[in-house]
């Protein structure tokens, strides 16, 4: 190349990049920066992958926002991060960067990964490196779809009851479930790219609901699926792209196997998956200019339920249940090897065929009447199995409902006070809440929203254990979602009529 050439084209290259780098006529120029720490407790034992904060700082004209993921069980109340976390990271970050408290949104993937007892400092570290790397951005959203990786633990049963997929209590009979409830298949994905020659990605966000518990077969610390998720966006993205994950409306979806017995299970190939299906969503992405960063705080205040009621409900089902309990002959030793034949050999169980022709044409009995006697102790054996497996479910939950009862009575009021965030970029636009939201009231919001691109991120600045249904709450035996509950049944309706009223404001 000649150097006239080379001048040439190193002009066009400057011209390009100045030109990539004006914000078009009419569009304020958005700023975004990125970061990412590792927040892994590697003293806490063995790890099969990092735990991480991430952090997206965003600003467009006169308007600021920070998002944040942390790979965590929760923002408080449980886990490793104490209750004064996000009131310190704001308060650290409005001080160091002049970004408003109230404008950070920190959401907990709900892995139950083991941070380090600094993740505060380290929180307002990722945000800080982000702010101080800003660089104006095009964004583009899109809406992908994985649907083989999470199933809904809610069964519902004949008699009307629901129970719910869990390592604390036993499965129901097979023949006893009727039906299970939906997933939410939906991710949503914000894609930014640098406004340069590069355009290169800056970092993924990302929506979607399940529950990240499947571990991995060592039982070594994880970030879960959707740590590995993020891990696989980001190598495949590569350079220095962030994939930060928004935990949706997964208080009742599982990851699938959740139960399996028969294999190791492993949180690898399920976040392979979704992974993979977040960048395929990524691929069609055109990425553009925009202005619309928006973004509303709001509180709420929602009822806390008296669950004296229910308590009292329980416990008279626990006593009538171990009252029906009976005695029989048969113990664990004697029970096994008598299913196996009676299952496997309905006809003819305690010996050959030709016995019991040859005792019906002497006019006898006794392997007919012994199989009777045995068939009826089998089948009053299971049903007290039956009854134990379900009052381990009661007793579980009873003490769920107890513990509530026991923090709304101490209480100072009888209404718990939500933080509520509505925020749009662009086209995607995205409403949050502190409680574990399940499936259908994410549903819910999407279909009623103005905007195509809607994702709600529950586990959000703050925890306020789960928030189900109010039909889900009147179910009435309980499952998790129904007992690990501080809200009253009416909580729902003015949480989702305040929720569209500030997707409408977007």
């Amino acid at each position: 190349m000649s150097q006239k050439t080379a001048q040439v084209t190193a002009l066009v290259r400057m011209l390009t990049v100045l030109l990539l780098a004006q914000p078009t006529q009419g569009v304020a120029q958005t700023l975004a920066g990125a970061a990412k720490v590792d927040v892994t407790d590697y003293e806490a034992g063995p790890v099969n992958d990092p735990l991480y904060v991430k952090a997206l700082v965003l600003r467009s004209g006169d308007e600021q926002a920070v998002l944040v993921t942390v790979d965590a069980v929760a923002i408080g109340e449980i886990g490793r991060i104490g209750n004064d976390y996000l009131a310190n990271v704001r308060t650290a970050i409005e001080r160091t960067t002049g970004i408003p408290g109230s404008r950070i949104l920190i959401n907990a993937s709900h892995c139950h990964g083991v941070v380090r007892h600094d993740i505060e400092s380290l929180t307002v570290q990722a945000i800080q490196q982000a702010a101080s790397h800003m660089v104006p951005v095009q964004i583009g959203v899109a809406s992908g779809s994985e649907d083989q990786i999470s199933e809904n633990r809610r069964l519902r049963l004949e008699d009307g009851r629901e129970v719910d997929v869990r390592h604390a209590y036993s499965m129901p009979p097979d023949d006893k479930v009727a039906s299970v409830g939906p997933i939410d298949p939906e991710i949503g994905v914000l894609l930014l790219r640098r406004l340069d020659e590069s355009a290169s990605p800056l970092a993924v966000v990302y929506n979607f609901a399940c529950h990240p518990i499947q571990g991995v077969p060592s039982g070594a610390n994880t970030a879960d699926l959707t740590g590995i998720a993020s891990s696989v966006i980001e190598e495949n993205l590569g350079g220095d792209a962030v994939a930060l994950f928004l935990q949706g409306c997964g208080g009742d979806i599982n990851p699938v196997g959740y139960k399996s017995v028969d294999q190791p299970r492993s949180a690898e190939p399920l976040g392979h998956r979704l992974g993979l299906s977040t960048l395929k969503s990524v691929r069609t992405i055109q990425t553009q200019p925009v202005d619309q960063l928006r973004w509303i705080n709001e509180t709420i205040e929602l009822p806390r339920a008296d669950l004296s009621t229910r308590i009292a409900e329980m416990q008279q089902l626990r006593e009538r249940l171990v009252q029906s309990l009976q005695g029989t002959t048969l113990n664990l030793k004697t029970f096994l090897p008598l299913i196996v034949k009676y299952r496997v050999f309905d006809q003819f169980p305690s010996y050959y065929s030709h016995r019991y022709q040859h005792e019906e044409n002497l006019g006898r009995k006794d392997l007919v009447t012994m199989d009777a006697r045995n068939r009826a102790d089998i089948n009053l054996y299971v049903q007290n199995i039956e009854i134990m497996e379900r009052l381990t479910r009661i007793n579980t939950n009873l003490a769920l409902l107890q513990m509530h009862q026991e923090q709304n009575l101490e209480a100072p009021s009888r209404t718990v006070d939500v933080e509520l965030i509505g925020f749009r970029l662009g086209d995607f636009v995205l409403t949050t809440f502190p409680g574990e939201l399940t499936v259908q009231i994410g549903l819910n919001l999407k279909q009623r929203s103005p905007h195509p691109f809607t994702f709600v991120a529950g586990y959000t600045n703050g925890y306020i254990y789960y928030s189900p249904t109010a039909e889900q709450l009147a179910n009435a035996e309980g499952a998790q979602e129904d007992t690990d509950c501080i809200l009253a049944p009416h909580w729902q309706e003015l949480y989702e009529t305040k929720a569209l009223e500030l997707l409408n404001r977007l």
